[in-house]
């Protein structure tokens, strides 16, 4: 019987129980497709991944992240974790992962202690801002349980975008953000109305004071009701963010997961380049288990 092993990891935190936890394969050879989708939907995490030899030598391993019921091109916290899985098995090259995806290649620079041991990784995104269609506060409100007037479009109406994943980005009103709560009917509402959205609503609500922001992801309809980190979204929102407020660098502290009860802590460094806008995520890492599959 073939024996698949993983470890667990929680990230975007410094201690156990905290931050987005993830499941990585260290060797993925010989799954299929379907089995990698089913091991997925049964660790029932936000996000699991299998790790695979890279196609270019050049690299360290192509890297596939699935959610519950979809595969994705890109992700934060999966890149994150995986690194930091990776890099205490010393398959870090001098400090540096490569990782060829859907989306692109990613590049993760690890974190170590004074002790060498790895405490977290940062990555960098593998595309440019791109913006899409912008959606109603009205729609986007009814979706978060919200009223229209707690959806804050002074600096922008909520707006879909991407450095590799979409998402659909939202500022709330402060008091606003932790009485929020998913509703299914009218995110499947809103999702048929919109052919761009094709078939993806991912929607990332954040309240801002300055370059400290406190934010929450919601995307039932791919089975994550609420999200504890989005390092995806959080690097999107910081390249979206210089974009609006001007200059050629900024940083930014997410916090996330508060009201789940595993607060995450992102951190964000986002920059004007010859191609547009591009960030940079990360964060800590913290072993949790580990285990085996038996196919």
């Amino acid at each position: 019987m073939p024996r698949f092993p993983y470890e667990t990891v929680d990230v975007f935190t410094d201690r156990p129980f905290g931050g987005n936890p993830l499941a990585v394969f260290t060797d993925a050879r010989g799954l299929s497709d379907a089995q990698m989708q089913a091991l997925a939907a049964e660790m029932n995490y936000s996000e699991t991944t299998f790790v695979l030899p890279a196609d270019d030598p050049a690299n360290d391993a192509r890297v596939r992240i699935f959610h519950r019921t979809a595969e994705m091109p890109f992700a934060g916290h999966p890149n994150v974790g995986t690194a930091c899985v990776l890099a205490r098995h010393g398959r870090d090259r001098d400090g540096v992962l490569r990782f060829e995806q859907m989306a692109g290649l990613v590049e993760i620079a690890i974190e170590r202690n004074g002790a060498g041991e790895v405490t977290g990784a940062v990555i960098a995104a593998p595309q440019a801002l791109s913006l899409g269609i912008e959606l109603p506060a009205e729609g986007i409100a009814a979706c978060a349980s919200l009223a229209p007037r707690d959806i804050v479009t002074a600096a922008h109406q909520p707006v879909q975008a991407s450095l590799g994943v979409k998402f659909v980005l939202a500022q709330v009103a402060p008091e606003a953000l932790a009485t929020a709560t998913p509703d299914l009917a009218a995110f499947r509402s809103l999702e048929g109305q919109y052919a761009e959205l094709a078939g993806r609503l991912s929607l990332f609500l954040y309240a801002r004071d300055g370059n400290s922001i406190r934010a929450r992801m919601f995307a039932p309809l791919a089975g994550t009701w609420e999200d504890p980190a989005t390092g995806s979204a959080s690097a999107t929102l910081g390249a979206l963010l210089l974009s609006l407020d001007g200059g050629d660098e900024a940083a930014y502290t997410i916090t996330q997961g508060v009201e789940m009860g595993r607060p995450s802590l992102l951190n964000v460094t986002s920059r004007r380049v010859a191609d547009g806008f591009r960030s940079r995520v990360g964060g800590g890492s913290v072993p949790m288990f580990r285990g085996e599959a038996l196919l």
